[in-house]
């Protein structure tokens, strides 16, 4: 794996971290300033502030990132994973993210989407 494949993998295990412990300036610090998100039911997110009030809106519950599955390869990192509720009143939730990895080794792309749950 290359070095900034490898930056990527480690940049979405922090990005989870920061995004458990409700830190948007840790996420922040790892999205490319022209990063786009897409989250299921939004239009894209472009740019790192507008991604980051698109993921906090509306307000979420805290839930716990579980990943399941990481592979990186040739800048693209993809994580399967549970989003776990904080408060276990609502089910858990799977979950498969695919980011790409600019030049500068921060996340340039973020998508998302959930799977049913068996």
């Amino acid at each position: 794996m290359d070095l900034l494949t490898a930056a990527g993998a480690d940049h979405v295990r922090l990005l989870y971290d920061y995004l458990d412990a409700g830190d948007p300036d840790g996420c922040g610090s790892l999205l490319h300033e022209a990063v786009v998100v897409q989250l299921p039911g939004r239009p894209p997110a472009r740019g790192r502030a507008e991604a980051l009030r698109a993921h906090a809106q509306p307000p979420l519950p805290r839930v716990r990132h579980a990943v399941d599955r990481l592979t990186a390869r040739d800048r693209t990192v993809t994580v399967t994973g549970r989003r776990i509720p904080a408060d276990g009143a609502a089910p858990e939730q799977r979950f498969v993210d695919v980011f790409t990895v600019g030049d500068d080794g921060l996340l340039r792309t973020w998508a998302r989407s959930f799977t049913a749950v068996p």
